[in-house]
C-alpha cells in the first residue's frame, strides 16, 4: 500500500512539475518528454533495486550517471537543469524511500514547492544576464559599464569580460545587470530582448 501510494504521489509531483509550472512558463515541449521519461524511467528503476538487496549507493551512483549522460547531450539552461534534477530527486525518493509515508511525501512536496518559488517570475523580475559582443574593444572598465548600460537600460551589476580583441576591435562580454519594471507592469518578462525593450522606449 506504501508504494502504491508513492507510486501516485510522484507521478502527481512530476506532472505539477512539468506541465503547470514548467511546460505553461517556458513551452520547450521536448523537455516535457524528457523529464517525464527521466522520472518515470527512475522511479521504476528505483523500485526494482529496492526488492534487492543493494545499497543506497547505488541509488546514488544511477542518479549521476543518468545525469551526466543526459546533461552532455544537449545545451540546456541552468534552469532546465535544475529541473532535471528535480525530476530526478523525485523518481528516486519515491522508488528508494522506506519509512513511513510522511517523509518521502514532505520531501517531494519541497521539491515542487523549491521549484515553484525558484521560478516564479515574480521572484527577481527585474534580473538579466547575457553575453554580448560589442563592435569596438573597450579595455577600461569604467567606460564598458557606461556603454553596457546605455545600451541596456538597466544598471550594470557585474562585467566579466570573456574576449578583448584589439586586431578586430570588438568585446564580448558577460553581463549581469537589472531593468526596472514598466509604471503598470507586475512583472517583467525574461524572455523579452532588453535592447527590444530599449528601442520601443526610443520609439515613443
Amino acid at each position: 500500500m506504501t508504494t502504491l501510494a508513492l507510486i501516485a504521489a510522484d507521478l502527481l509531483a512530476i506532472s505539477l512539475l512539468v506541465f503547470p509550472l514548467y511546460f505553461r512558463r517556458h513551452r520547450r515541449r521536448d523537455l516535457v518528454v524528457a523529464f517525464l521519461g527521466v522520472n518515470i524511467g527512475v522511479l521504476a528503476v528505483a523500485l526494482v533495486l529496492g526488492t534487492v538487496n543493494t545499497g543506497l549507493g547505488l541509488g546514488l551512483g544511477l542518479f549521476g550517471v543518468l545525469s551526466i549522460i543526459r546533461l552532455r547531450s544537449t545545451e540546456i539552461t541552468q534552469r532546465e537543469v535544475a529541473y532535471y534534477f528535480a525530476a530526478l530527486a523525485l523518481g528516486l525518493i519515491a522508488g528508494l524511500a522506506t519509512t513511513s509515508l510522511a517523509v518521502p511525501l514532505g520531501l517531494m512536496a519541497l521539491i515542487v514547492a523549491a521549484m515553484w518559488l525558484g521560478d516564479h517570475p515574480a521572484l527577481l523580475p527585474g534580473a538579466r544576464q547575457q553575453t554580448i559582443t560589442l563592435d569596438r574593444a573597450i579595455s577600461d572598465e569604467a567606460e564598458l559599464r557606461s556603454e553596457l548600460a546605455s545600451l541596456l537600460g538597466g544598471r550594470v551589476d557585474a562585467v566579466t569580460v570573456q574576449q578583448l580583441d584589439l586586431v578586430r576591435d570588438l568585446t564580448v562580454v558577460d553581463v549581469r545587470y537589472r531593468v526596472a519594471a514598466r509604471p503598470g507592469t507586475a512583472v517583467v518578462d525574461d524572455r523579452r530582448s532588453p535592447v527590444r525593450e530599449l528601442e520601443e522606449v526610443e520609439a515613443r
